[in-house]
């Protein structure tokens, strides 16, 4: 049989010259993404495209039998923890058969009153999964409204998604936000993948959009106090959120008010009420310096005030307490002498604004924990933290005798090995019990109240997963010790009759930039290759944030080639090849596996290491790494010059094309299978950068590229793949197919 072959992409001279260095780029050409792209290009990518689907065909069947399981996976009927508000319960789910959700709520016969009401940020389909096993005791109220018909109140349909998405190819929300008197919805939609959401406005009493359209905004939204009027942010041409806006409701859009502009374009603005519902609160922010406005939601006309000024190295966020005076004060989380972070207290600003002259401490750094956020309920402060055990939550009392900041308080961890626990949904700033949650890679979530006063946790819902059970998986953290010295964590996740002795594939992740950590979240998908005996690795390395603030420092900027260091420290060190370690796994069967900075990630290892791996799944992988740092009409560059260099300074260019993939191609031979993927209208990681790559790769070793595939999404499509819930499965059960075909397991 005769193996397909891949396309031919044209090579036409060009030359980048920076500092004295030339840089030769056959495929400069390829340009533009989404309508704008070159005409030529797009013929190539189809044929990307068509190729791909041609040498994965005989995968089919595999991929269609992982996604049976996965799906499997799903409750029938999924649905999320209700939200309380002032006069309904609010909850999503996903009806059989329906790809998306539906925003449902049933009208409470709570009083209401002197409570306020939350309008923060929210997907729909976020939260907390609730079905007919709620515990009654933990909330009364609530049981009649939600997982029974007795005496139910009628419930309403407030957003139908699945209706929205009749006709196209991809549907992602942006904002989904009930104004306070909970008569209308503002609610966003992108139905490319270009993160261009288009803002609508529904009337829930005669369910009926309004005239109103805002064609382009981006994340973020918060109404004022009477419902009148809601904020909403717009991004530039270069996808930077840039502009804060003010509409008012039955008005013209040409009408909006612009109410704030950030001219650095290293900074973006994001836009969330408070929990109060008295604040909306504007954070402009670039890698290593912010500065916060406040936004009276009572004074919705009112001029922004600075919560703190801006400092070159600081960052700041602010969460608004109500406490009986007419304004309230406001708690901050800052870095400003603290590099794993402090918590002060601010004063509400005044009409002129204020510096950080005006904070006064709250509580001190601790070295061995990082402070995430705070979040303000009535009498008690909640921390989100991060440390050796985790992410965790630290209660404090925030009133009465024991109220003191620099407390202990009740600290609350996952009860799973490897878990991940957090604060779900909570918009009452009076909550007594807020929901909290705990899951890990292989424990659907576990949603719990707990109760501010004692710390004491009652269990209210657990997700369904049906056939699976969490005791057949085993997780455990391992470290790994590199040339630097720098021990590096990993998470193992295996079926439990899977061996540690050095028999079995292993299928390695990581990404490592940003402070970003991906958390251990359920994820359906992951059995399907822990029941085939593949072990799961998640590699945390440096420039992510698992280990707090100094882990990124020391894998960011001048120091990104740890990065890449941790992560073949990880794979040696799996495979038995570090000095004083046995195999735990085959090493002649590793795979490994990125996103975005983690496809630069695996770029550079397949360039370093190439005879390491197996197989490299490289997603919208960050590859031409000086090219795009050079041109600021790309999105996402010139914001990103403090996590990545500026490579207009000479210094700063040498060490980024030192581990530029596109600039630093493996040698032709002994290379590994590799597995590309793109999206043409991806505003992140421009598509012509994983195509340049790809035909460079294939260029310098002919013989090898056949097994160079490139899946790429030449209609609607995101950076993160195809929308949908059961799209996103059907996604991961092709990689995984191709990935265990790759390791040689095939069942």
């Amino acid at each position: 049989m005769t193996t397909p072959q891949p396309p031919t992409a044209p090579r036409e001279p060009h030359e980048h010259v920076e500092h004295g260095t030339v840089r030769p780029d056959a495929y400069h050409w390829m340009s533009g993404r989404g309508d704008a792209a070159d005409p030529r290009f797009l013929d190539y990518l189809r044929a990307e495209r068509a190729f791909h689907d041609d040498a994965v065909g005989h995968l089919v069947p595999l991929s269609s039998s992982l996604l049976a399981e996965m799906v499997a996976r799903l409750p029938e009927t999924d649905t999320t923890a209700p939200w309380r508000r002032s006069g309904s319960w609010y909850y999503s789910r996903v009806l059989p058969g329906s790809d998306y959700p539906q925003l449902v709520r049933r009208i409470h016969a709570i009083e209401t009153g002197s409570k306020q009401d939350s309008v923060e940020h929210h997907r729909i389909d976020d939260g907390i999964r609730l079905g007919p096993n709620v515990n009654p005791e933990m909330a009364p109220e609530m049981a009649p409204e939600v997982g029974s018909a007795d005496g139910a109140a009628p419930e309403e349909v407030v957003l139908d998604v699945a209706a929205l998405a009749e006709g196209v190819d991809y549907l992602e929300l942006g904002v989904t936000l009930v104004s306070p008197d909970e008569r209308l919805l503002a609610y966003s939609v992108d139905t490319d993948g270009d993160e261009v959401y288009e803002l609508r406005f529904r009337d829930l009493t005669t369910g009926e959009d309004l005239d109103e359209v805002v064609p382009r905004s981006y994340y973020g939204g918060a109404w004022s106090a009477d419902s009148r009027w809601f904020f909403y942010t717009v991004h530039d041409d270069a996808y930077r959120p840039h502009q804060v806006w003010r509409h008012r409701l039955g008005t013209p859009v040409d009408e909006d008010v612009l109410v704030l502009t950030e001219p650095d374009q290293r900074f973006e603005l994001h836009l969330r009420a408070s929990r109060s519902g008295r604040a909306v609160l504007v954070l402009a922010e670039s890698r290593d310096t912010g500065e916060s406005w406040f936004l009276d939601a009572e004074d919705p006309t009112a001029p922004p005030r600075s919560i703190g000024g801006r400092r070159r190295g600081v960052v700041y966020r602010a969460e608004h307490v109500p406490d009986g005076t007419p304004h309230g004060h406001l708690l901050v989380v800052t870095d400003d002498d603290a590099p794993e972070l402090r918590l002060v207290r601010a004063p509400v600003p005044p009409a002129t604004g204020q510096d950080h002259t005006s904070w006064t401490l709250a509580r001190p750094e601790d070295p061995s924990e990082r402070l995430e956020r705070v979040d303000a309920f009535a009498g008690h402060l909640v921390l989100s933290l991060r440390s050796e055990q985790g992410h965790v939550l630290r209660v404090l009392a925030a009133e009465g005798p024991h109220a003191d900041l620099t407390a202990p308080g009740t600290l609350l961890t996952s009860a799973f090995d490897g878990g991940y626990l957090r604060l779900g949904r909570n918009p009452w700033f009076d909550e007594p019990a807020p929901l909290v949650v705990d899951q890990s890679r292989t424990q659907p979530p576990v949603a719990s109240r707990v109760s501010l006063a004692s710390g004491d946790l009652t269990e209210v819902h657990r997700e369904a997963a049906p056939g699976h059970d969490p005791q057949d998986y085993v997780t455990e953290r391992r470290t790994f010790t590199g040339n630097d010295g720098v021990p590096v964590p990993a998470t193992l996740v295996r079926h439990r009759d899977t061996p540690l002795d050095g028999s079995a594939p292993c299928h390695l992740w990581a990404y490592g930039a940003y402070e970003y950590t991906f958390e251990a979240e359920w994820d359906a998908s992951l059995p399907a290759l822990l029941d085939r005996g593949v072990v799961h690795v998640h590699a945390h390395v440096r420039g992510g944030g698992e280990g707090g603030r100094r882990w990124w420092q020391d894998g960011h900027l001048a120091h990104k080639q740890h990065t890449f260091d941790d992560l073949l420290t990880v794979a040696d060190g799996l495979a038995g090849d570090l000095p004083g370690t046995t195999p735990l796994v085959d090493g002649a069967r590793l795979a490994t596996r990125g996103l975005s900075a983690g496809g630069l990630l695996q770029g550079a290892v397949l360039s370093r290491r190439p005879e390491r791996w197996r197989a490299v799944v490289a997603e919208v992988p960050f590859v031409d790494v000086v090219t795009t740092m050079l041109d600021a009409s790309i999105p996402l560059t010139v914001n990103e010059w403090d996590e990545w260099g500026d490579p207009h300074l000479p210094d700063q260019h040498a060490w980024m094309l030192a581990y530029s993939p596109y600039d630093n191609l493996p040698p032709a031979g002994h290379r590994p299978d590799l597995l590309v993927t793109g999206a043409l209208h991806d505003p992140r990681v421009m598509v012509h950068e994983p195509a340049k790559w790809v035909a460079a790769l294939r260029h310098t070793d002919p013989a090898w590229s056949p097994r160079c595939l490139f899946r790429v999404e030449v209609g609607a499509g995101s950076h993160a793949g195809p929308s949908g819930r059961e799209g996103a499965l059907a996604y991961e059960a092709d990689v995984h197919a191709w990935v265990l075909d790759r390791l040689g397991v095939t069942a």
